[in-house]
C-alpha cells in the first residue's frame, strides 16, 4: 500500500512540474477559450427565440412560445425549394471545384527545386486571402464591366457582343466560384504545405533508385502521404456544406440575378436585420446548422467505415 501511495505522490508531483514549466502556455489559452465561450457559446442561448414569438418589451424568456411555427413558416414558403436549391448548388459546385486547387497548388510547389520561385509564387497566392470581401467584389465589377472591364474588352476586340456579366443569373455561380477560388487557394494551401513536411525523403530517395518517375512518386507517395489531411478537411468543409457565407453573395446579388443569389445566409440576413423577423430568421439559421450537423455527422461515420479516419 506504501509503494503504491509513493507512486501516486511521485505522478502528482510530475504532473504539479509539468504545470509549472508549461503555466504561461495556459495563460495564454485564457483569453482564447474566454473568447469562444462568449462568442460562440453563450449565444446558442439565444436560438430559443426560434421558438418563440419574440417581442422585444418582453425580452426573450418572456416572448410566447410558439413551437415550431416559424420552421413550418420556412419550409411552406414559396420561396424555400428556390432558396435551398441555390444554396447546395453554390456550395456543392463550390466544393467541387474549389477543393483540390490547393492540394494542386501544395504538391506543385513540392515539386520546385527552386526555393526563391517557390517562395515567390506563395507570396503571390497568399495575398489575395487577405483582400477584403467588399475590394473583391469592387474589383470584380471593374474587371467584368460591359463598358469599360478588360473581359468585355477583350471579347469586342475579337468581334463578340459585351455581355453583363454580373446581371445574368447564369453567370452569378461561375464568377463567385471562379473568385473563391482565387481569393483561397493559396492560403488554404498551407496546411497541406506543412502536412507534405511530414513525409520522410527516404522515401522518394527510395523511389528514386527503384526507377520510379515523378508523377508516380506523386500517386504513390505524395498523396497517400497527405491522405488523412485532405479527409479531415474534406470532411470539415462538408460540415459547413449548406452554411455558404453571405457576404460576397450579397454584394454581387442584384434584382437581375436573384433568381440564382437568394440563398439561406442573404435571405436570413434580409429577413432577421431588415425586416426585423427575428424570431423567423433565427429559425431559418437553425435550421441550416441542423442540415450542416447532420451531413458532417454522416460523412465522418461513412469516413470511418472506408477510409478509418474521421474527426471523431
Amino acid at each position: 500500500m506504501s509503494v503504491n501511495l509513493a507512486e501516486v505522490h511521485k505522478q502528482r508531483r510530475s504532473s504539479r512540474k509539468l504545470f509549472q514549466n508549461d503555466i504561461a502556455l495556459y495563460i495564454m489559452l485564457i483569453f482564447p477559450i474566454f473568447i469562444v465561450i462568449v462568442f460562440r457559446y453563450i449565444p446558442i442561448a439565444g436560438a430559443v427565440i426560434a421558438f418563440k414569438d419574440y417581442d422585444f418589451m418582453k425580452g426573450i424568456w418572456g416572448s410566447d412560445f410558439a413551437g415550431l411555427k416559424w420552421f413550418e413558416r420556412f419550409l411552406s414558403n414559396r420561396k424555400f425549394i428556390s432558396i435551398f436549391w441555390n444554396t447546395l448548388s453554390l456550395s456543392v459546385n463550390s466544393l467541387i471545384f474549389s477543393f483540390p486547387w490547393p492540394i494542386i497548388l501544395a504538391i506543385s510547389l513540392n515539386e520546385v527545386t527552386s526555393q526563391k520561385f517557390k517562395r515567390t509564387i506563395q507570396t503571390f497566392s497568399y495575398l489575395p486571402y487577405f483582400i477584403s470581401t467588399v475590394v473583391v467584389v469592387g474589383m470584380l465589377h471593374q474587371i467584368l464591366s460591359p463598358t469599360t472591364g478588360v473581359i468585355n474588352n477583350i471579347i469586342t476586340f475579337f468581334g463578340g457582343e459585351p455581355i453583363n456579366f454580373l446581371t445574368q443569373s447564369n453567370w452569378f455561380k461561375p464568377i463567385y466560384i471562379t473568385s473563391g477560388i482565387w481569393s483561397s487557394v493559396g492560403y488554404s494551401s498551407i496546411i497541406y504545405l506543412s502536412a507534405l513536411t511530414s513525409i520522410n525523403p527516404e522515401l522518394y530517395e527510395a523511389a528514386v533508385i527503384d526507377g520510379a518517375g515523378r508523377w508516380s512518386r506523386i500517386y504513390h507517395i505524395t498523396l497517400p502521404g497527405i491522405l488523412p489531411v485532405i479527409v479531415i478537411l474534406l470532411l470539415m468543409n462538408l460540415g459547413s456544406l449548406i452554411n455558404v457565407g453571405y457576404e460576397k453573395a450579397f454584394l454581387m446579388q442584384n434584382s437581375l440575378n436573384l433568381s440564382a443569389s437568394e440563398i439561406i445566409g442573404t435571405y436570413v440576413y434580409k429577413q432577421g436585420l431588415l425586416d426585423l423577423k427575428y424570431s423567423y430568421s433565427t429559425a431559418v439559421g437553425l435550421f441550416q446548422s441542423a442540415l450542416n450537423l447532420i451531413l458532417i455527422t454522416v460523412a465522418n461515420s461513412i469516413s470511418r467505415k472506408v477510409a478509418d479516419i474521421s474527426l471523431w
